[in-house]
């Protein structure tokens, strides 16, 4: 039989793919967490991961298994609520990967408050300017602006967004057509960097060069900031920079979408799917509340 401690390695290493991770989760050595998996399957007479050198796979028992060990830590998050007061809370640590934009001007709000409302979460945030490798496990979620189509992905919209063209406020006044843009420098993604189809924003405009360049939006929106020039900005931005102002709003305004993905080892788990769901509830209440923001400046 397994009891609670054993249930609590088997969940870490099936959510960590692996004993590295899985040991720093439980704060043991990587060696101690291989053995009591051992002793587990050894208890239960199967086997629950498939190991190789590229980490630890749920077998189809280690599949059966895991549903019931997250219940059983759900029980036990709500018997220590009952006590705490905290009630169902969720526990553990979750990494969510995403796009330096949403990383450094959605995230932040939204990952609080789920934290706020779980005390028991620790919540990673990994801003990257390129698309997070949920395959070697570099986060647990990933959010990106196009839906992949190849690995064995979950994949669920999650919100659309918009993005208009900024400009230095004491410039605004002056751009009153597209053709306006000439007459200014530009700023935008380095070419060559450009990691997604859908942030080849300026291309999309017919503007053949910047002269001001980041594989970054941050680093974009402080180089316009700045006074560096002219450049597509998410909408959800603006807020965070009063020293621009969106310009040409009924003739320049792009609109994308961003997709939450996870590994499909994580389908059925329903600690994913309730951290999922609160990204996806608090990532659509921002967006909204910023974007009314920036087109009331």
């Amino acid at each position: 039989m397994a009891n609670w401690d054993d249930l609590k390695v088997f969940l870490a290493v099936a959510r960590g793919e692996g004993l590295s991770r899985a040991a720093r989760d439980l704060r043991m050595d990587p060696a101690t967490v291989g053995r009591r998996v051992s002793r587990l399957e050894e208890r239960l007479g199967t086997m629950l991961f498939l190991k190789s050198p590229q980490g630890y796979a749920l077998t189809e028992a280690g599949e059966r298994m895991l549903a019931p060990a997250e219940a059983a830590e759900s029980a036990v998050a709500s018997g220590i609520g009952a006590v705490t007061g905290q009630g169902d809370s969720l526990t553990g640590q979750i990494r969510i990967g995403a796009p330096d934009g949403c990383a450094n001007f959605l995230l932040p709000q939204v990952c609080a408050k789920i934290q706020r409302d779980n005390p028991g979460l620790e919540i990673q945030i990994l801003a990257l300017p390129r698309v997070v490798n949920l395959s070697k496990r570099e986060a647990d979620l990933a959010i990106t602006v196009s839906a992949p189509d190849a690995g064995r992905l979950t994949v669920q919209k999650m919100a659309d967004y918009h993005l208009s063209l900024a400009v230095p406020k004491e410039l605004a006044a002056d751009i009153t057509s597209v053709a306006d843009l000439r007459q200014l420098q530009t700023v935008g993604y380095i070419p060559d960097m450009i990691f997604d189809k859908e942030l080849d924003y300026l291309s999309e405009l017919g503007v053949p060069h910047v002269q001001l360049a980041s594989n970054s939006f941050s680093v974009q929106l402080m180089l316009m900031r700045a006074g560096g020039g002219a450049g597509i900005a998410h909408d959800f931005a603006i807020p965070f920079a009063p020293e621009l102002r969106l310009v040409l709003k009924d003739q320049i305004r792009l609109s994308r979408s961003y997709y939450l993905v996870r590994h499909v080892a994580d389908r059925n788990s329903n600690r994913i799917r309730r951290i999922s769901d609160a990204l996806i509830s608090g990532m659509r209440s921002e967006i909204s509340r910023l974007e009314s923001q920036a087109f009331a400046a």
